[in-house]
């Protein structure tokens, strides 16, 4: 989490489409429509505070506070690459990283599997953030020296304010303001997703961590609410109403890990066997393309099946038009896919599959990865109806 936004549940959490504005270390980087808003705001904002500091043409006070405003929301973009590179290091596909009117988010394939694995990429956004904030502060030392460090972070009138020194100082303040703001202990922050992993940690139960981190995050969102009425009785009406939208998108996001924390425990239990069909129909990875054709595409009617080897191990799924003129058997014309799931995994494993979604269906495998049933997308909705039967909070 950063810049009040509700990042992250940035593992799972999907959107619509965003403007791309470039690709960093194998990442797509865009931002929503919504952040145009925001960066107006905020050099419309800074222009008016950094003219009355540099005391300068408008201009340069101007071209200050754009730059200023784009190195805040590069930080963000430092914060969100902290959470996709560990999350890519713990075999988590990161699609996509977008800045958003609140803030950003990175899209992930999955959530955290262990407790572990949820530490290291709820903890990795706020270690990012902390490096840009060393850096800001090694950079004001270079300019001002480290005897006037202190000084220079207040812009304090005895030190020559230049734009550099002014862009830095700010940076550098609102970053360990964001900092210390994403590590409070409340759901969605990234500091409730380490609360949710020690809770998990020492409990052995997910939902556990969850339910107490979500519920520190609704008690956190009414604390800001009831700040954003105070300040707007006493300070002015915008400011009061930015932290009280930020207040009312934290406390529906932890209502809906609550929520979701509750579906979870439901279904639990089920595990992906309990559902899967597990008589599949394959293809021997040995077949010619004319047995695969009349035996299996043209009797069932399918568009795709899975493909397993000699012992059963399931090899990828091969597609009707890719058995071109160039096959030879259907090893040939196989798809390396990753559209397989443990047999002994509960369905909620399944929430976040794009395979699920692309394909209509995963591959259930055993440990040997030995192919043992298939799961569809209608076999998972009508274990979700049977969950969400009755009151969930």
């Amino acid at each position: 989490m950063h810049l009040p936004s509700l990042c992250d549940d940035c593992h799972v959490l999907r959107r619509g489409g965003s403007i791309k504005l470039m690709d960093l270390f194998g990442f797509r980087i865009g931002v929503d429509v919504s952040w145009f808003l925001i960066l107006f705001l905020m050099i419309f904002w800074l222009s008016g505070s950094f003219r009355n500091e540099l005391n300068s043409s408008d201009g340069v006070a101007y071209a200050t506070a754009v730059a200023t405003a784009l190195a805040l929301f590069a930080s963000l973009i430092v914060h969100e690459l902290g959470h996709a590179l560990v999350a890519r290091r713990e075999g988590i596909e990161v699609r996509r990283i977008d800045l958003l009117l609140f803030g950003g988010i990175t899209q992930m394939s999955r959530d955290a599997i262990t407790p572990g694995e949820d530490f290291r990429i709820a903890a990795a956004g706020p270690a990012a953030t902390f490096g840009f904030v060393v850096l800001c502060l090694v950079l004001d030392m270079i300019v001002v020296g480290p005897h006037r460090l202190w000084d220079a972070a207040k812009l304090d009138s005895s030190v020559h304010t230049t734009p550099v020194l002014l862009a830095l100082s700010w940076l550098f303040l609102w970053n360990v303001v964001l900092l210390i703001f994403n590590l409070v202990p409340a759901f969605p922050l990234d500091g409730g997703r380490i609360a949710r992993s020690v809770v998990w940690r020492v409990t052995g139960s997910k939902q556990r961590g969850q339910r107490l981190a979500a519920r520190m995050g609704q008690g956190f969102a009414l604390l800001l609410g009831a700040g954003a009425i105070s300040l707007m009785a006493s300070a002015g009406a915008f400011s009061g109403l930015w932290l009280l939208a930020i207040s009312f998108l934290l406390w529906q996001s932890a209502r809906g890990a609550i929520v979701q924390s509750a579906m979870a425990e439901r279904i639990e239990q089920v595990r992906v066997s309990d559902i899967m069909d597990p008589d599949p129909v394959a293809i021997p990875s040995g077949a010619r393309v004319a047995q695969a054709e009349e035996e299996y595409f043209l009797r069932y009617g399918w568009n795709w099946f899975p493909v397993v080897d000699d012992v059963g191990r399931f090899l990828g799924i091969v597609r009707r038009e890719g058995l071109g003129a160039g096959s030879d058997t259907v090893a040939s014309a196989l798809e390396a896919d990753a559209a397989v799931v443990q047999e002994d995994r509960p369905i909620t494993d399944l929430l976040a599959s794009e395979s699920l979604g692309r394909l209509g269906a995963l591959m259930a495998v055993d440990r040997e990865g030995v192919l043992r049933g298939v799961v569809t997308v209608g076999q998972v909705r009508r274990a979700l109806q049977t969950a969400l039967q009755g009151p969930l909070a």
